[in-house]
């Protein structure tokens, strides 16, 4: 899940100047743009800090939107409210209706973190996490977009479904009729939800180098066997695009293998899941990895893929970096401000450019720095030319 938990990891090297992070043109997602003064365009903004770090990056995160946003003409009304853990501390449930009424009332969503150990021991309905999925059914999202930079030259994209196991029915735990335990989930696809998240692929995969690479099961999984046959279908449709499969087990080796293979990969939410994190760690820290998930209309939900990491909450050693870089993705998917979300990226390149790291991706001869000093130099950056 996109609070998939923080890992200590080994720092890599970078290389000495880096590139424009993506290539792609905005995915066709849109959603309301609120009444604004004449030559201004504003937007209502759902801030949702979270848990743990969340609250840290997303302040960052914020300072950074408004900035860009005022040097291309576009201002910003925040609100924030209480979700997952922070929200169970102030009212008892991980997803309060008040915040559900205001993502939806928003142009955008944008996320921080959810969870921690405080609440690890509750009942399901009243974990952090139970909120993510109940706001995300809200919000009635369903594709999942992770861009993951390998190499200055290699921009990998995973979009995959936020529906089927982790909403399919039947689910539960029961005993069976030897007295025994037994936990079961359901995966389940319809043809039309394999068609949308294959549409999304094809037309994400024409804009950028017109290669997508489908994964599955269908060796042995009914449901992938159905989501071949409706992504194979849909490929007839887009002459321009080289489709590819691949079984799941074997793309998890050959991202490791080889991730310049890959350009656009679309798979199902479990695989998805398990990649996306896989594909986080050859970039060098999860802590660099934004995402947005989107639905056909209204408000798109942005954050991090990094989990609360309440180990270091509070201590100034959080990488903002994937929460700017998820404002960036908020321009650009959600509003279409795609000028602005292009200083946000610039801009973290030239922070990166310069030398400046935090613990997750330090390594010898660049400039140690925390959380709060990493989004200062950012913010300085965004005031400069735009980079090529």
């Amino acid at each position: 899940m996109a609070a998939a938990l923080q890992t200590n990891i080994r720092p890599v090297k970078f290389p000495a100047t880096f590139r424009a992070l993506t290539k792609q043109s905005p995915a066709p997602f849109r959603v309301r743009c609120a009444a604004a003064s004449p030559g201004k365009k504003r937007y209502n903004i759902t801030l949702l800090p979270g848990d743990g770090i969340g609250p840290e990056v997303v302040s960052i995160a914020k300072n950074v939107l408004q900035q860009a946003g005022s040097l291309e003409g576009v201002e910003f009304s925040f609100r924030e409210m209480a979700v997952g853990g922070a929200a169970l501390d102030l009212v008892g449930v991980p997803l309060p209706e008040e915040t559900i009424s205001a993502a939806k009332d928003s142009d955008a969503v944008l996320l921080g973190a959810i969870g921690g150990y405080k609440w690890d021991k509750n009942e399901k309905h009243l974990k952090p996490e139970t909120g993510l999925l109940q706001l995300r059914a809200a919000l009635k999202v369903f594709a999942n977009l992770r861009p993951a930079t390998v190499l200055p030259q290699v921009t990998l994209l995973l979009l995959f479904t936020l529906t089927s196991i982790y909403f399919g029915v039947p689910r539960g735990i029961k005993t069976n009729e030897n007295g025994e335990e037994v936990g079961f989930n359901t995966e389940v696809y319809a043809a039309h939800e394999i068609d949308r998240i294959a549409r999304v692929a094809f037309d994400t995969a024409r804009k950028r180098r017109g290669k997508l690479c489908s994964v599955d099961k269908a060796n042995v999984l009914e449901a992938s066997i159905l989501w071949r046959r409706r992504v194979t279908a849909l490929a007839a449709e887009y002459p321009d695009v080289e489709l590819s499969h691949m079984y799941v087990d074997n793309a998890a080796m050959q991202l490791v293998r080889d991730p310049k293979q890959f350009d656009t990969i679309v798979t199902n939410n479990i695989f998805g899941d398990i990649l996306s994190d896989e594909a986080s760690m050859i970039t060098g820290s999860i802590g660099m990895l934004p995402s947005a998930s989107l639905s056909d209309s209204g408000p798109g939900l942005f954050e991090p893929i990094h989990g609360s990491a309440p180990d270091i909450a509070g201590q100034d050693k959080a990488n903002p970096l994937a929460t700017i870089l998820s404002a960036a993705m908020l321009l650009k998917y959600g509003l279409g401000e795609e000028k602005a979300a292009k200083r946000i990226e610039d801009a973290v390149l030239g922070a990166l450019n310069k030398g400046f790291r935090t613990g997750d991706i330090y390594s010898a001869g660049t400039k140690l720095v925390g959380c709060k000093e990493m989004g200062e130099e950012v913010l300085k950056s965004v005031d400069t030319q735009v980079f090529v």
